[in-house]
C-alpha cells in the first residue's frame, strides 16, 4: 500500500518540481525509477540479478513488456498512464512468460494440429498442468460479511465457468478429506514470501499457485462483495484465480478474464476467446464435443440475485425482505419516518413500526426511472425524491417528474456514481457522499455549493464507500454500509455507536427474517 501511494506522489511532486526546481525533479525522478523497478521485478518483467543495476534498454525493454500486457501503447517510457496502471489492483501473480505462453498459443492456433500438440508436450513437460480431469476443490474461509452459502455459490459458479468450456469437471469435496485445490483467505504475511503478503484493500487482491501446489488465496482484508457495484467483485477474482491453479498464466488480450488487471462484469462473455483456447490447449474440449452457451458478465453484478440452485427445488435459506440478507442499492426515508429501500427494478416501503410492504416495481411508483440506483433523498422541505445514478439525476414529486427527464449532474460538479445521499435537516440541503469526499448540494439540487467537496473526516468515525444515511428524529443520522451502521451524533458530528441493521435495528423491517437467527 505504502509503495503504490508512494508512486504517486512522486509523480505529482515530479511535475511540480519539474516546473519551479530542476534538482529536486531529477531526485524525485531517480526515486520514482527505483519504485517502478521494484514494481517490475515482482512481476517478473526484470531479474533480481538485472534489477540491481538495471541498463536504460534493460528497463525500457521491460517497460515495454508490461505495457504491451496490460494493454497500453507501447513506449517503453514510463509515462503517466504506466505509472498508474502500476498503482491499480490486480492479480499478484507474476506476468513471467505471459509474452512467451500468449505467442505460443497464437502461433498454435494459425499453424495447425502438429503445432497444438508440440504445445502440449511443452506444459507437459513443465508440469504446469493437472494429470487428472476430475479435480476436488475446498472453501477454506470466507469473509465473515459475506454469507457462507453465497460465497460457496460463488466459487460453484467460478470453478463452473472453467468445466463449461473443457473437459474438466470440478466437485466440492468434504471439509474432512483432501483437496486438489484450496481456496483461503489471509491477512498480511502468511507465509508465502514477502512479495506475497497482503497489503489490505487495493495492490494485490489475491494470488495462485500452479498445479502442483494447488492453492489460491485472497486478501482478507479487502472490501469483497457479491451483491453490489460498490467493494471487489469476489467472483472475478475466484474466477480468475482458479485459472491459475489449473496452469493458466496472464493473457494480454482485450477483456480476458486471465489479464492480470482483474476484468469488469459487463454485456461480454465472461471468459474471452484467448481464455477458452489456453485452457482447452492444456485439457481439451468439453467430453461429446460440446460446449455450454457463456453467460455474459451482467448477470453476476447482483450474484445473491443468481441462484443456480433455484430450478433443482432448494428451499430459501432464509425468509423474508430479500434486502435483509444481501444489501440494498439506496435507502431513504420522509417526514413520516417512513423508509424506502431499493435493490434492483424494485422498492420495499416500511413503516415506523418495522411492518415492510412486499416488493413493488420502481416504474410503478416513478415512471422511467432506472433500476440500480445508486443513491436517493427526500427533501423534508417539500417531499420531493431525489435519485441519482452514473451521471444522472432524477426529482420526483409523487409521481410526476419535476424535470421532465433525468438531468445530467456532473455539469454542476456532482460526483459520478455517488456513494449514498442524505437530507441534512440543519443545512436543509441534499448532501452526497463519494468514497472519501462528501459534497453538499444547492437548492434544486444540480449544483455543488462553493468550497466542495470536503474530506469525510469532518463526519469522524463514519466509514468510506457507504450505501445509505438516514436522518432520524432524535437528531442521529444513521450511515450503512455493507451489514453494518453508524449512527453518527449530527450536533457533535461523532459517530457514537455502531452495529448490525438488520439484527438490531426493528425499524429496518427484517423482524421476521431475524427470528431464525442472525442473518450475516
Amino acid at each position: 500500500m505504502v509503495a503504490r501511494v508512494g508512486l504517486l506522489l512522486r509523480a505529482l511532486q515530479l511535475l511540480l518540481w519539474g516546473v519551479l526546481d530542476a534538482e529536486p525533479a531529477e531526485r524525485v525522478g531517480r526515486e520514482l525509477r527505483k519504485e517502478a523497478e521494484a514494481f517490475l521485478e515482482k512481476y517478473g518483467y526484470l531479474s533480481e540479478r538485472v534489477s540491481r543495476a538495471p541498463t536504460s534498454t534493460q528497463f525500457s525493454n521491460a517497460i515495454r513488456e508490461f505495457q504491451w500486457v496490460s494493454q497500453l501503447p507501447v513506449s517503453g517510457v514510463l509515462d503517466h498512464a504506466t505509472l498508474q496502471q502500476m498503482t491499480r489492483p490486480r492479480c499478484g501473480v507474476s506476468d513471467t512468460d505471459s509474452h512467451t505462453t500468449w505467442t505460443e498459443r497464437m502461433s498454435a492456433l494459425f499453424a495447425g494440429r502438429r503445432a497444438k500438440m508440440r504445445h502440449k508436450k511443452r506444459f507437459a513437460k513443465q508440469g504446469n498442468k493437472w494429470y487428472k480431469q476430475h479435480l476436488s476443490y475446498r472453501l477454506v474461509n470466507w469473509p465473515e460479511r459475506l454469507p457462507e452459502p453465497v460465497v460457496r455459490g460463488a466459487v460453484h459458479a467460478a470453478f463452473q465457468l472453467w468445466s463449461n468450456v473443457s473437459a474438466l469437471e470440478f466437485w466440492e469435496a468434504p471439509a474432512t478429506g483432501p483437496a486438489d485445490i484450496r481456496l483461503t483467505f489471509f491477512q498480511g504475511d502468511h507465509n508465502d514470501g514477502l512479495n506475497n503478503a497482503f497489503d489490505g484493500p487495493g495492490g494485490a487482491l489475491a494470488h495462485a499457485f500452479l498445479p502442483r501446489r494447488g492453492e489460491a488465496h485472497f486478501d482478507l482484508d479487502e472490501r469483497w462483495s457479491l451483491s453490489r457495484r460498490r467493494g471487489r467483485n469476489l467472483f472475478v477474482v475466484l474466477a480468475h484465480e482458479i485459472g491459475h491453479t489449473l496452469g493458466l498464466t496472464h493473457s494480454p488480450a482485450p477483456r480476458a478474464l486471465m489479464a492480470p488487471y482483474y476484468k469488469r462484469l459487463g454485456r461480454d462473455a465472461l471468459l474471452s476467446w484467448d481464455d477458452v483456447l489456453a485452457v482447452q490447449s492444456l485439457y481439451g474440449k468439453p467430453l461429446g464435443g460440446s460446449m455450454a452457451i457463456q453467460l455474459p458478465g451482467k448477470l453476476f453484478t447482483d450474484f445473491e440475485a443468481w441462484n443456480p440452485h433455484n430450478s433443482q427445488g432448494r428451499h430459501p435459506e432464509t425468509q423474508g425482505p430479500k434486502y435483509c440478507h444481501s444489501s440494498f442499492d439506496a435507502i431513504t426515508a420522509d417526514g413520516e419516518q417512513q423508509l424506502y429501500i431499493f435493490k434492483g427494478s424494485y422498492f420495499w416501503e416500511v413503516a415506523p413500526d418495522g411492518n415492510v410492504s412486499e416488493p413493488r416495481p420502481l416504474q410503478d411508483r416513478w415512471p422511467g426511472l432506472p433500476p440500480n440506483i445508486e443513491a436517493a433523498a427526500v427533501s423534508l422541505d417539500d417531499g420531493d425524491f431525489y435519485f441519482f445514478k452514473g451521471s444522472r439525476c432524477w426529482r420526483f414529486r409523487g409521481t410526476k417528474s419535476m424535470w421532465g427527464f433525468s438531468q445530467l449532474c456532473r455539469a454542476g460538479g456532482l460526483p459520478r456514481h455517488p456513494d449514498a445521499a442524505l437530507f441534512f435537516p440543519p443545512l436543509h440541503r441534499i448532501v452526497l457522499f463519494k468514497g472519501a469526499r462528501y459534497y453538499v448540494l444547492a437548492q434544486g439540487g444540480l449544483q455543488v455549493e462553493p468550497y466542495y467537496p470536503r474530506s469525510l473526516q469532518d463526519w469522524k468515525g463514519v466509514p468510506e464507500e457507504v450505501s445509505g444515511a438516514l436522518p432520524r428524529k432524535d437528531g442521529s443520522i444513521i450511515f450503512f454500509r455493507d451489514d453494518g451502521y453508524w449512527r453518527l451524533d449530527q450536533t457533535k458530528l461523532r459517530v457514537t455507536t455502531s452495529g448490525r441493521w438488520a439484527t438490531e435495528l426493528p425499524w429496518m423491517g427484517c423482524w421476521h427474517a431475524n427470528s431464525g437467527g442472525t442473518l450475516f
